[in-house]
Formats: C-alpha cells, sequence, structure tokens
C-alpha cells in the first residue's frame, strides 16, 4: 500500500546513515519533476582518514565523487540527496533491502525484504539462486510467484542483461510484441527502471481483454505512467515511439516474423525473440523431397518438424545478419521447464552483409526450396 512519502524518505534516511549500509541508488524521476544529477550511488568506504560516506553522483555528462565524513557532513549530504525528486531508491544494508518507488500521485511505493547473502554466505551455500529480481518483489504477488514462474523471469532478465550494454542510455523505449499477461513485460520494467533513469513500455496484444487487465496491473504496481498497452496486431499495431528494445516472447509461428520485421523496420538496437509453433517451414517441406542426401532429415513426421524448427530459426538469424544485426542464438530457459527453449538476440550494428552471406542464405533456402515468411515481410 503506498505510504506518504516523508515518511518513506525519513526510513531511506535511517538507512543510508545507518551503521549497516552496504550501497544505495537513486535513480529516475517524479513526475513533473527533473533532478540535478541522472544518478547518485551511496556506500561506505575505508580511507587513510577513516570510515567515510562516498557519494556518486552524475549529471549524465560525467560522474562526480565526494568522500564525506560521519556525524553532520553525512547527514547534510544525505539530505541533499533526499532533497533531489528521485523516482527510485534502492537500499540494500546487512539485514534488509528496501526499495522506494514514488507514485504519479506522489505517495511512496515501498518494498523490503531480506538482504541477500554476502560472498562468503554465497560461497558457503553454493546452490542458493541469486534472483536478478527479487523473488519478493510486488510483481510476483500481483501475477503469482510460483517456482516455475520465477525461473523463467530470472531466464529472461539475465538474457536481456546479456544483450544490453553495461551502461544504458538515459531513457530507453521498449515494446513487448504479443505480450500476452505481460508478466514478462513487468519483469523487464522493473529489472531496466533500476539500470537507467527512464525506461518507457508498450505491452501489444490482439486481445482488449488483455489490454484491459494488463493496465489494471500496471495501476496496481504503481507503474501506469510508464508501462502501457494496447490491443492491436503486431503487423498494425501503433506505438507512441520508435522503441530501443523489441520483445518477443512465444509469439506463435510467423507471428515472431511479423516482430522481427517490425523490429527491423524501426531499426531497433537490441530484439530479443524466443520463437513458437515453427508450422510454416515445415509446411513447405511437406510438400517436397528434401536434397540428397538428405532424405533422412524429412522421411519421419516428428523429424521433419523437428529440423524445420531449426531451419526455420537458421533463416531467421541469417536474414537478421543480412539487415544489418549482429546475432546469437541461445537458450532460453533449461528444457525441463519448457520445451520452447530457444532465444534469437539480436543486436543492431549496421555492418553491410559480406558476398559470402548473402550466397549462403540463398544457397541455403534454394536447396531446401522454401521461402521464409520474414524474408516477405522485409523491404
Amino acid at each position: 500500500m503506498p505510504q506518504p512519502l516523508d515518511e518513506a524518505l525519513a526510513e531511506v534516511r535511517q538507512l543510508l546513515l545507518g551503521p549497516g549500509l552496504t550501497r544505495a541508488v537513486a535513480a529516475g524521476r517524479r513526475r513533473g519533476f527533473t533532478p540535478s544529477v541522472t544518478r547518485a550511488q551511496v556506500r561506505p568506504v575505508t580511507l587513510k582518514g577513516g570510515p567515510r560516506l562516498q557519494i556518486v553522483t552524475d549529471d549524465g555528462a560525467r560522474p562526480f565523487t565526494r568522500n564525506v565524513a560521519p556525524g553532520d557532513e553525512a547527514a547534510a549530504a544525505v539530505d541533499e540527496l533526499l532533497a533531489e525528486p528521485f523516482g527510485n531508491w534502492h537500499i540494500e544494508t546487512g539485514s534488509t533491502t528496501l526499495q522506494l518507488r514514488v507514485t504519479k500521485k506522489g505517495d511512496a511505493q515501498v518494498h523490503r525484504a531480506a538482504a541477500a547473502p554476502s560472498p562468503a554466505a554465497a560461497v558457503a551455500h553454493d546452490r542458493q539462486k541469486q534472483w536478478l529480481l527479487d523473488p519478493g518483489d510486488p510483481l510476483f504477488k500481483v501475477i503469482g510467484g510460483n517456482a516455475a514462474k520465477r525461473r523463467q523471469t530470472d531466464a529472461f532478465l539475465r538474457a536481456l542483461a546479456a544483450t544490453l550494454p553495461e551502461e544504458l542510455p538515459s531513457s530507453l523505449r521498449v515494446v513487448d510484441l504479443g505480450c500476452g499477461n505481460a508478466y514478462l513485460t513487468f519483469a523487464a520494467y522493473r529489472y531496466l527502471a533500476g539500470r537507467t533513469d527512464s525506461v518507457r513500455v508498450v505491452g501489444v496484444d490482439v486481445r482488449e481483454d488483455q489490454r484491459v487487465r494488463n493496465t489494471a496491473v500496471a495501476a496496481e504496481l504503481g507503474c501506469a505512467d510508464d508501462v502501457t498497452f494496447v490491443a492491436g496486431t503486431i503487423e498494425d499495431a501503433e506505438l507512441p515511439f520508435s522503441p530501443d528494445l523489441v520483445l518477443a516472447l512465444h509469439a506463435c509461428d510467423t507471428a515472431t516474423d511479423q516482430a522481427l520485421a517490425r523490429a527491423v523496420g524501426w531499426q531497433a538496437k537490441w530484439t530479443l525473440a524466443a520463437p513458437c509453433c515453427h508450422h510454416d517451414i515445415a509446411a513447405q517441406l511437406k510438400g517436397r523431397p528434401a536434397p540428397a542426401p538428405f532424405g533422412e532429415l524429412t522421411r519421419h513426421a516428428i523429424m521433419r518438424e523437428r529440423f524445420a524448427d531449426v531451419l526455420t530459426d537458421s533463416l531467421r538469424a541469417a536474414l537478421l545478419r543480412l539487415n544489418g544485426y549482429k546475432v546469437e542464438v541461445v537458450e532460453f530457459i533449461d528444457s525441463a521447464h519448457t520445451p520452447r527453449n530457444l532465444l534469437l538476440r539480436a543486436r543492431r550494428t549496421d555492418t553491410p552483409p559480406t558476398e559470402a552471406q548473402r550466397a549462403e542464405y540463398e544457397s541455403l533456402t534454394s536447396e531446401w526450396g522454401v521461402t521464409p515468411a520474414l524474408e516477405k515481410m522485409l523491404p
């Protein structure tokens, strides 16, 4: 439940000046306000002159570091930070983690959880999972937090983290095409909001009831200003911006191709697609004999379907490369949890394709007599 902001900031102040502080980060901005710095980080350090509170602020051009002495100097510096209209605070101490988010009405949504184990404890308990999104995050209270959902969420966020650069742009625009019930949409927002100043997310799904349901969840989580939803097809949905990051997670059959085509059209910097249900190429393979000597690959229906999965995603990756992307095909989540566990991870480089890449793609499609749906959708 929201609580008065001044009460929440008083608790933040107590943690920042307390003896158990590990680190704290402030970022984002409140509605209608802009802080004088884009980000601030606070942590205790020990210098030759004794213990200090280190404060690192970033104005978007360069970081600025200062080390303040305990007592009145530290208190004044902390009060100065708390006066800034940051939208988010994340504080870690030896015993607790506190996350504060300022709602559009100016109230505070606060989540508290037990602190993650220390590095020494993590070594001693090496089987304990370190989640990128706290399993106690309010998101899981809203959408449900069973073990399988937490595992898939964490696997997705790790793939997302591996795709994006360490330093994100100060403003990030994201679209999730075919978002469904949007729990990964919200997970992406919660994770990215802690890494950059401003994140705007739009979820697209063909069903109006999903739009209504997801919009209500966004309001319950206090992020309705930043996370919005539209009902429409992947091909025709209109967005308020051209996205930097395109997500398409388990869009069925050629819906994945539609999402990739839109990502290319938008010249999105990053794209993550987890394909599902590869019917299109499978149907094309069924209609003609395989080139010699590969008849055994398609003679039996189950083998033809599995080969079609591999061929489809190989051709998708090749087409993305031909359109200026560096592509990796990786495991999304262990196959023990879902059979649809492949992820196409693409980063735009604008590197022109080589003649060898073009020839390889053309040879592959002509030998097997297939025309990928994505090829038809791209210019």
